[in-house]
């Protein structure tokens, strides 16, 4: 396939992978133990997340010492070269601790201000995603490609957070836009960028989340063709919210915005 970054592609696939394997080894027990505490966001995390996380960064380091590591779990490692990997090791917790096939491995290299590695593996869907900066978006050594629809009437929109309307500042034009779309979806995030880069769906709307959420994401959907956009403007993984759409929507995303384009 001709992919720059072969090693860290190669590394970090197997770590997600290594992760994926670690994670349902203990989902049982997590599942039947009740095993989760809650963030102080709310949010959940199990000993699987911290054990992924451990397993991850762990390769990662052996195979690159120099580069840094954040992680959500807590993980962290100063770069002296220049490069820091990102790390979720389970994405999407609360489906995992459902018994949900949503969930997924996030892992992303950064340098300096641009994402040029990301991993998405969504192992109960079978779906291994990896993309790298100038060489092209892959699912299971599949080439991705966005959709070209051009018009919402005939696009999928995908939305995250339906219960946390007062985080956009959009809201009061939101049903009348989401109204108009072919079919809406809301898989809980990767799985919806995903569909985005994968061409079964046209936009995807992400109110708020951090850098290790966004951050393989933003490098598979620009690889595969698409735009990745803050509600501000701009493109950065660290601003804590996103558009991704197919370039065919992006003046319709802009719009809704109140972006030039």
């Amino acid at each position: 396939m001709g992919k720059p970054w072969t090693k860290e592609l190669e590394v970090a696939a197997q770590a997600a992978r290594k992760a994926a394997e670690l994670a349902l080894r203990m989902q049982p027990g997590i599942i039947s133990g009740s095993k989760a505490e809650s963030k102080a966001d709310d949010s959940p995390v199990t000993p699987a997340d911290r054990e992924c996380e451990r397993l991850i960064a762990g390769m990662l380091s052996d195979a690159f010492p120099d580069d840094g590591i954040m992680g959500e779990e807590g993980t962290r490692a100063e770069s002296r070269s220049g490069r820091r990997w990102i790390i979720d090791p389970i994405d999407g917790t609360r489906d995992y601790l459902r018994g949900n096939a949503l969930w997924a491995n996030l892992i992303a290299l950064e340098v300096g201000d641009e994402v040029v590695v990301g991993i998405v593996n969504l192992p109960m869907l079978g779906s291994l995603c990896m993309a790298s900066r100038q060489g092209g978006a892959y699912r299971n050594d599949s080439r991705m490609h966005v959709s070209s629809k051009e018009t919402i009437e005939e696009s999928v929109l995908c939305y995250s957070q339906f219960n946390r309307p007062e985080r956009v500042p959009f809201r009061a034009q939101l049903p009348e836009w989401m109204g108009r779309f072919w079919a809406v979806r809301d898989l809980g995030g990767a799985p919806d960028a995903i569909m985005v880069a994968g061409g079964q769906a046209e936009i995807w709307i992400e109110p708020r989340a951090a850098a290790w959420d966004f951050a393989p994401l933003k490098v598979i959907v620009e690889e595969a063709g698409g735009v990745f956009l803050n509600f501000e403007g701009g493109s950065s993984i660290h601003a804590g919210n996103a558009v991704v759409c197919a370039p065919g929507l992006e003046a319709e995303v802009r719009r809704l915005l109140g972006l030039s384009f």
